[in-house]
């Protein structure tokens, strides 16, 4: 389906509908910086916000969505569950948590935030019990590779219908991109920009004049072309509103993978691998 603006949905394979991109809130650490940010993103028409309990800010995004008056049921809430709270028990207590700092009865979405060996099993059971609950309306993963993913199908009731990756042009993941399609899962791109890496990039800034867009433009409409779900930060006002306007023009097929050829396999973060051996990010 071609997405025609940031208010069109895609369908999860459990059935309910996700905007098609979201609007993340790491580093916004003060109520006045995420009150003005979330305006300004609502206004922009973002609809998804994403935090996550490691984030620290849950306690302030939930004050800003009453004290700006936005109605629950427009607003798509995702948040994470922390390496330091897995385990089934652990889990059900922290989302507990997340909900009160959150101001809310349920989240639309709950991830976990990385993939922890030692308790891998439980929290996804903890994942699918608050589903059932009604506490969480989706369940998904975040940062888990193929490998993960195939380990949790061999225990998992339900499996997740999100997996949220870091994914830019200097790290495609189209291994993971294909797996993930396959399985009917969403492909959700945290740092969709490279951590501003990629903005230099002088081939992508060619691309952006041709279409006179801005670098920041041309990467965004490249995910969602291939069909994933980006969600870029920013507490520029003005970066917000550009970011969101992405839906009124189109990459040709030769840019496309113009744009792919520029993968180098170059993360920011972390390597989930090491994260699911050690229970901790470095």
């Amino acid at each position: 389906m071609a997405l025609t603006s940031i208010s069109d949905t895609i369908t999860l394979a459990d059935g309910k509908k996700m905007p098609a991109m979201g609007f993340g809130t790491y580093l916004i650490s003060d109520q006045k910086a995420m009150n003005h940010t979330i305006q300004t993103a609502w206004d922009a028409g973002y609809r998804l916000f994403d935090t996550a309990m490691l984030y620290r800010n849950e306690d302030i995004l939930g004050p800003a969505l009453h004290q700006l008056g936005l109605p629950r049921e427009a607003l798509f809430l995702t948040s994470k569950v922390a390496e330091a709270v897995q385990g089934y028990d652990r889990t059900m207590k922290a989302v507990e948590g997340s909900l009160k700092r959150l101001q809310t009865d349920y989240l639309d979405l709950l991830l976990i935030h990385w993939p922890v060996r030692e308790h891998f099993f439980e929290t996804w059971k903890a994942l699918e019990q608050l589903k059932a609950n009604g506490q969480v309306k989706s369940i998904g993963v975040s940062n888990y590779t193929v490998a993960h993913l195939e380990l949790l199908a061999t225990q998992a009731k339900e499996m997740p219908v999100v997996n949220q990756v870091e994914f830019h042009p200097y790290l495609n993941q189209q291994g993971l991109l294909a797996y993930d399609k396959e399985q009917n899962i969403v492909t959700e791109a945290w740092s969709p920009l490279g951590r501003r890496a990629v903005l230099g990039d002088p081939m992508i800034a060619k691309m952006a004049q041709h279409h006179q867009k801005s670098v920041a433009q041309i990467i965004l409409r490249w995910e969602l072309q291939h069909g994933i779900l980006p969600i870029p930060k920013s507490q520029h006002a003005e970066r917000i509103q550009e970011n969101a306007q992405v839906f009124d023009f189109t990459l040709a097929e030769d840019e496309m993978t113009m744009i792919d050829l520029l993968n180098k396999n170059q993360r920011t973060g972390n390597e989930p691998e090491i994260v699911y051996e050690t229970g901790k990010q470095y």
